[in-house]
């Protein structure tokens, strides 16, 4: 039998050899680790170091304690999984994250969300993943790497055939690398979900949308795109629904915070009609009003039998769309997650959803909406479920196992 390092007594080492102090929130987690794993040492650790753990007292993780930590993570074979986001750490910092890519031939889950690293940090991930051919998942969600950092990672997918899942939401990109990764992605044969989630797009033209659009005609692997607010018109809806008629693999579309209006919906609705492959559509913070989900509702009660999630949480929809959807899914069995706030109840949609619910056709952890009775009127109030719940946190008991309220392809999970 293998012996397992001791994870503690290396950062203990490390830190002693670098003269800095230990930090407590790394040296927990190590301890902790250590002591799961005393039967035998099993593959398949995850140190969850996140700098906003409200239940105990947290010191965010700086760049000099993850140089101690890298030292240790470089050497081990048993870590697979490393979660640092919320904490400080800056380009200083990816260089040591660099280190580790370089190096450690195991780990397989890196998340980096919401630090400080900026266009050079960016650089050197992107560069050390040219070389790495282990890691699946990384997520720099809310790094402020700018366009030229995205152009860095861009050049990493031309490279790497191993990344499956990469989230570059919220790192203020432009257009000029959101153009690369699509055509970076055309010959990319490994990726299977990425998140482009707010550029900084300065252009009405929608040639980004276009780019993307010209991708996923070519593109074999890709199962999970998310285009949130990308100031997204019909036009752009027009094109990326051209390119999924000849697309087989993509299964969730997040067209969320953009300027979609009825008109483009109708593309969405022929779509539907004919595509058989997509299971999850996040229209939610459009303004599709009760035109366009009835569009939808026609094509989910006659003809697709396949999508299984659809969120249309503040669309201006009023009663007369809402009951549409609700008819939808007494016809439609597959439509199981359905996500409705912030739209404009009426009596009649409150007592449709109310039905649904009550029939049990439509799961409570499945809605975003709970009835309630006054005075004989049926009325609907607000749950904290939707597609993206658990996008930027993660509840303190762990992280969620159950498909209900998740995100990331929560209903067709990436390997």
């Amino acid at each position: 039998m293998a012996v397992c390092p001791d994870l503690h007594q290396g950062y203990v080492r490390a830190c002693q050899n670098l003269g800095q102090p230990e930090n407590p929130s790394i040296a927990r987690v190590l301890q902790e680790a250590d002591e799961s794993d005393k039967s035998g040492c099993t593959k398949g650790i995850t140190l969850k170091i996140a700098g906003n753990n409200h239940l105990e007292p947290v010191q965010r993780v700086t760049d000099d304690d993850l140089q101690a930590l890298a030292s240790v993570l470089s050497n081990s074979t048993f870590v697979t999984g490393l979660d640092l986001r919320y904490n400080t750490l800056t380009d200083a910092g990816a260089k040591h994250v660099a280190a580790v890519l370089q190096e450690n031939s195991t780990l397989r889950y890196l998340n980096l969300m919401f630090n400080d690293i900026g266009t050079s940090g960016a650089e050197l991930i992107a560069r050390a993943l040219q070389r790495n051919e282990t890691l699946a998942y990384l997520r720099m969600t809310g790094n402020k790497i700018g366009n030229k950092g995205g152009m860095f990672f861009a050049s990493m997918l031309q490279v790497n055939s191993t990344l499956e899942k990469l989230d570059l939401g919220d790192c203020d990109m432009g257009t000029q690398c959101l153009i690369a990764t699509a055509t970076a992605l055309t010959q990319n044969k490994s990726l299977k979900a990425i998140n482009l989630n707010r550029p900084l797009l300065y252009s009405q033209e929608e040639e980004t949308t276009a780019h993307i659009a010209l991708m996923l005609k070519e593109n074999s692997s890709l199962v999970e795109l998310h285009l949130c607010k990308h100031e997204m018109r019909n036009f752009g809806v027009e094109r990326l629904c051209e390119a999924l008629y000849e697309n087989s693999n993509l299964r969730y579309l997040d067209l969320s915070c953009n300027k979609i209006t009825r008109d483009g919906v109708k593309f969405l609705a022929k779509l539907l009609k004919r595509n058989q492959t997509l299971q999850i559509l996040d229209l939610n913070a459009n303004r599709i009003e009760d035109d366009g989900a009835i569009y939808l509702s026609e094509a989910l009660a006659l003809n697709n039998r396949t999508l299984q999630a659809l969120s249309v949480v503040s669309n201006n929809i009023s009663g007369k769309g809402l009951v549409a959807l609700a008819g939808a899914m007494k016809t439609n069995m597959e439509l199981s997650y359905v996500y409705i706030w912030g739209n404009k109840f009426d009596e009649a949609a409150c007592t449709a959803f109310s039905e649904l619910i009550e029939r049990g056709r439509l799961k409570p952890s499945c809605t975003d909406v709970k009835p309630y009775e006054v005075d004989g009127h049926v009325h609907l109030a607000e749950l904290s479920h939707g597609l993206k719940k658990h996008y930027y946190w993660t509840p303190s008991c762990g992280e969620v196992t159950t498909k209900d309220a998740n995100t990331s392809l929560a209903i067709a999970a990436v390997s």
